[in-house]
């Protein structure tokens, strides 16, 4: 017992594993999305005849049992790139559905549908985000990584870099006193992978790789540091002008008490609000998007002043609010057409995030050639 206990308790993460979740939420965003739009764009069709309907979500379900099935039989790392993108595809035509399994009815058109997807792909991205951060060398997980690697060269496709970065691992390992059994294996197949005629394949880039080059060199080309700045501040701008426009309009219309029923009436006959109850929700929305619109449009001025550090702090929180909060009752009242939307304020949030990077190195760059020229 205490044996299985052990080995529940020491995970050791996958390497690559904060690829292999990218591949799989950008795939699941792809799946919800181009599900939705294609629904939308043919009104919606039944598969099926009198008595039965092939819904999307068995789909789904057999697209998650084949990425299930592959890493459970082949070894190879393409299984497991292969099974985060069909896990994806699969995980995002299963939860398209949700509105039909958590209401009497099988509303799919249920309002409370799409803030509960959104809120399931937060934390799917919080949970990459959680993975992608750099965690301490321990002597077991190195060695599960090198093992991993040496995959690599069973196939013949092992690279110079990955190469370098096994000898480095097991060099690590090599040195551990505390634990000689792990030293002594790392020391055998280090000197199997230091061996002049291991095999080895001309370096290539793969398709990730590759993206990220080409972006960095657009990036380089079309958005240097001043119109990068530009970009944070008018994207701030726009978007917390647009939530205070939006929230001046109703206040304008729910100023007086026959303002208030009118508004209801309005969103009633639009289908936004189903009851005098959900206006509630309605106006707590248009508040919390007027104090964030507060918080971008002042942002947005800090930065334009030269107080770059409170704006930027002040902009990533208003977009953080944004993301994760606001944009809850959001998708309750717009539902899916808002995904645009959203996708508009992440980007406004990278961008502000690159904005910031590349401001710390041109300061450190700035503080080295000072330096350099006191030495001199």
């Amino acid at each position: 017992m205490n044996r299985w206990t052990s080995r529940l308790l020491r995970p050791v993460r996958r390497q690559s594993a904060e690829v292999y979740l990218l591949l799989m939420l950008l795939s699941f965003a792809a799946s919800l999305t181009l599900t939705r739009l294609l629904l939308y764009l043919t009104g919606y069709p039944q598969l099926g005849g009198a008595n039965l309907h092939i819904a999307h979500v068995l789909w789904g379900g057999l697209i998650l049992f084949v990425a299930a099935l592959l890493p459970l039989i082949f070894v190879n790392r393409w299984a497991h790139a292969a099974g985060a993108v069909l896990s994806g595809l699969g995980i995002g035509l299963f939860i398209d559905e949700v509105g039909k399994f958590i209401t009497q009815s099988n509303d799919y058109f249920y309002p409370g549908a799409a803030p509960l997807i959104y809120a399931f792909f937060l934390l799917a991205v919080l949970l990459y985000l959680r993975v992608r951060r750099p965690h301490r060398p321990d002597a077991r997980a190195q060695l599960y990584h090198a093992l991993d690697t040496l995959e690599e060269v069973l196939d013949h496709h092992l690279e110079p870099d990955e190469r370098d970065d096994l000898l480095t691992r097991l060099r690590y390992v090599s040195t551990r006193t505390d634990q000689p059994d792990l030293a002594r294996l790392a020391q055998n197949l280090l000197a199997f992978a230091s061996a002049s005629d291991l095999h080895l394949t001309p370096e290539t880039s793969g398709l990730l790789r590759r993206w990220e080059v080409g972006l960095r060199a657009l990036e380089a080309r079309w958005l240097p540091w001043a119109r990068l700045r530009v970009v944070v501040i008018l994207g701030l701008a726009s978007l917390g002008g647009i939530a205070l426009f939006r929230l001046g309009k109703v206040v304008a219309v729910a100023g007086s008490a026959a303002g208030l029923q009118q508004l209801l009436a309005d969103q009633m006959a639009t289908g936004h609000v189903a009851s005098a109850g959900a206006l509630g929700w309605l106006l707590a929305r248009m508040a919390l998007e007027g104090a964030v619109g507060i918080l971008l449009v002042v942002a947005a001025i800090l930065v334009l002043v030269r107080r770059e550090r409170a704006g930027l702090q002040l902009g990533s929180l208003g977009l953080l609010l944004t993301l994760t909060t606001v944009n809850l009752l959001v998708f309750y009242f717009e539902q899916f057409s808002t995904i645009a939307w959203a996708v508009l304020q992440f980007g406004v949030l990278l961008a502000l995030m690159r904005y910031q990077r590349l401001g710390i190195r041109r300061n450190v760059d700035a503080l080295r050639r000072i330096s350099e020229r006191k030495s001199a």
